[in-house]
């Protein structure tokens, strides 16, 4: 839950009959009951029971007994249900369709390109570049990786020095996004230097001569501090790739001439392609507004930098990008659906900050600096469009006209298809419910062409499966967006096998995408739907913070009505109906399942955040208190607690079937959350319907799945779902 979601969790879903959902009773009885070890904790004079505290330690023998034991139960059931391999095969078929998939590509001089791509026959996405009318060069290869360690391993983000001759790419084992920071010589395929550990949140931005780099590391942990510290103190270091013993220094972060941070605030650092500036930014955890210093670049590369803040959180700033003196500003301050500020660095600081693109009804949603232009990315109701504004004071947006309706991120991060200040136009990835995501070139004339860096392959445009766009009204009268993905001419007859998916935390808002695993899902009869709650911010800040804290019960009951509507419109009914969401979603699904437990058949929390109340004594708790809120005020108690699914269950009711799957090498959301609350909704449902515990111990978030697991999970899902709606084919005797 860090700073980004598991959106591409796009699984699916689906429901069964009372008569075809109980476990077989003599292998129920065969696995370890969980023990019961009440701690009571009072938070502001309410007193609070956690039954399974003890889990928390999930080394403890009879802890990591009762996981594995419940765990391979699910593994061996899920494989077991007779229609699983038919729908696995499904999947595999269309993901697996197109010669290769490429995200990430980053422009370097000379035409040279860098991207990740992972052919059909392959399991984990490889570093590649390209020369300008050249063949692709692999440079890392995490499935050899594998083969040497026998742990699974991902590349956590990548960037490629000034003039494209090293790249600096983070790699990490078995999903736990410890990525170790390594420089690779393109030319000659060497490394240089020795990997450097606790370089998780990457931020890698190389000095001018590409001798040296930057980059966010995290403390080191000594003896006696406690695992709750590993995200704080951070700092930007620097270091010098020639030198004999290479040493980072800190040159941003807490001990910096001129730096006020806490230690949860998160540093980052970038240098401007001109040569004039250093920029750093601090972000609060998961905090959408940042805070922004500069100093002349000259001096931060001497080391003798003295950081001049020129953004305040209180300026409600979410993004900042960087052109000739000028600092483009995203703010939602006084303007719910955001605006563009532009501050001269001749004279820094928010009061001389100039608006050049007013709030509308679109909702802007990105600005990226490019050589030719300020490009600026707004939301029109659920599709993206694209605006240029030549730089200039008299200058005006002008609309760049999409091949497809649907969805992009104008990105200027490291290794991201974006926009970059040393060349013209941007690179996009841009998608929609209906049509797999292609790579296109926003060209300085105006143009979009289509790179052909992404080969179509044959199931990327279906022709038979169509979105359906409504409004549901919630129980107070907001209207609730919704997407519904189906096959053409679907009968609305209430018996389609239907999954409701949501996230709506962030202010992360879902846009058009294309899941080719999710034509599995559609074959088999399903229909896909896919909500923005309040949580989101798909109409602004004000849709954002309608579900945010102590409003965050909208989140769930704006959900709901999504699923009444799904229902009373016929599209399926409760029998048929399941729910999905990952990470933060699982706060969705978890409490539209404890508020309405009649109205669903299955409930997916995948990796869920569904102890709130104990987060903030993990890790990554500390970086979420901005979004969730604290313990120990009063109002953040509350608030946590009314979120909190494990807390909300009750004995004696009659819950749906779940299926609660996570990595147990999550660094974002505790594997203990997932085991807590199944030994909870284990105990205490009277339904008799089935409550799996899916582990996978070569995974953590998602982040860095292979293909071969995240297809077997979407597979384990679907079947599950198709198993519990009592669909034919999928009885599990």
């Amino acid at each position: 839950m860090l700073l980004r979601h598991f959106r591409h969790f796009a699984l699916t879903a689906t429901l069964a009959t009372t008569a075809s959902i109980s476990c077989v009773p003599a292998l129920a009885q065969s696995l370890p009951t969980a023990a019961v070890k009440p701690v009571t904790d009072t938070y502001h004079g309410t007193a609070v029971v956690d039954p399974y505290r003890h889990f928390e330690n999930i080394k403890d023998k009879e802890v990591a007994a009762w996981m594995k034991a419940h765990s391979d139960h699910a593994h061996a059931k899920l494989k077991a249900i007779p229609g699983r391999a038919k729908v696995l095969a499904a999947i595999e078929k269309y993901e697996d369709a197109a010669s290769s998939r490429v995200v990430g590509v980053s422009r370097a001089p000379n035409g040279r390109l860098f991207y990740q791509a992972r052919g059909a026959g392959e399991n984990q996405f490889k570093l590649y570049v390209k020369d300008a009318g050249g063949t692709q060069k692999l440079l890392v290869d995490p499935e050899a990786i594998q083969k040497r360690t026998g742990k699974p391993h991902a590349i956590n983000y990548f960037s490629p020095s000034p003039d494209g001759t090293l790249v600096a790419y983070g790699l990490s084992k078995a999903g736990s996004e410890d990525a170790v920071l390594h420089v690779l010589d393109v030319a000659t395929g060497k490394h240089i230097g020795k990997p450097i550990e606790r370089a998780q949140f990457g931020g890698v931005d190389w000095m001018p001569n590409g001798k040296g780099l930057h980059f966010n590391r995290l403390q080191a942990l000594k003896p006696g501090m406690k695992p709750i510290e590993k995200f704080q103190r951070s700092t930007i270091v620097a270091l010098n790739l020639g030198d004999a013993a290479p040493k980072a220094t800190t040159v941003f972060g807490m001990g910096a001439k001129g730096v006020k941070m806490l230690p949860a605030e998160i540093p980052f650092m970038g240098l401007s392609a001109d040569g004039k500036w250093a920029f750093g930014f601090v972000v609060n955890g998961v905090q959408r507004e940042q805070a922004a210093y500069i100093a002349p670049q000259a001096d931060v590369l001497a080391g003798k930098a003295n950081w001049q803040r020129v953004v305040d959180y209180s300026d409600e700033v979410t993004g900042m990008v960087y052109n000739d003196n000028t600092l483009f500003m995203k703010s939602h301050k006084g303007a719910a659906r955001s605006k563009v500020l532009a501050m001269a660095l001749d004279k820094p600081g928010m009061a001389n900050a100039v608006e050049i693109v007013a709030q509308s009804e679109r909702v802007v949603t990105n600005v990226g600096a490019a050589k030719d232009a300020l490009y600026v990315e707004m939301r029109d109701g659920n599709v993206k469009r694209l605006f240029k504004r030549p730089y200039g004071t008299a200058a005006a947006l002008v609309e760049v006209r999409m091949p497809i309706e649907g969805a992009f991120e104008l990105s200027q991060d490291e290794g991201g298809s974006g926009v970059d200040p040393r060349f013209d136009g941007a690179v996009i990835d841009l998608q929609s419910w209906t049509r797999a995501r292609q790579i296109y070139e926003v060209r300085a004339d105006g143009n979009v062409v289509n790179t052909g860096l992404q080969p179509k392959g044959p199931f990327d445009e279906p022709q038979d499966i169509v979105a359906t766009e409504v409004k549901v009204r919630s129980h107070d009268g907001a209207m609730v967006p919704l997407s519904i993905i189906h096959k053409r001419g679907v009968v609305l007859d209430g018996a389609n096998p239907t999954i409701l998916y949501g996230y709506a935390s962030y202010g992360i808002s879902e846009e058009p995408f294309f899941s080719n695993g999710r034509l599995a899902w559609i074959e088999q009869g399903g229909i896909f739907a896919v909500a923005n709650p309040r949580g989101s911010s798909v109409y602004g800040q004000d849709w954002y913070k309608g579900g945010f804290q102590a409003t965050k019960p909208n989140t769930w009951k704006d959900f709901i009505a999504c699923a009444e509507f799904l229902v009373a419109q016929k599209y399926t009914s409760s029998a048929k109906l399941g729910i999905l969401g990952g990470s933060a979603g699982g706060i969705l699904v978890g409490r539209a399942m404890t508020e309405r437990p009649d109205l669903f058949a299955v409930v997916v929390p995948a990796v869920g955040a569904l102890d709130t109340l104990r987060q903030e004594s993990t890790p990554n708790g500390i970086p979420n208190i901005p979004e969730f809120g604290t313990v120990k005020t009063k109002a953040g108690f509350h608030a946590l607690l009314e979120m909190s699914t494990y807390a909300k269950i009750k004995d004696g009711v009659k819950y749906p079937a779940v299926l609660l799957t996570h990595g147990v090498n999550d660094p974002r959301v505790e594997v203990w959350e997932s085991t807590k609350a199944a030994a909870r909704l284990m105990a205490a449902s009277s339904s008799g319907k089935a409550i799996f515990m899916r582990l996978d111990y070569d995974a953590g978030h998602g982040i860095g799945n292979t293909k071969k697991q995240s297809q077997n999970e979407r597979a384990d899902i679907y079947s599950f779902m198709l198993w519990q709606f009592g669909q034919p084919g999928f009885e599990l005797k």
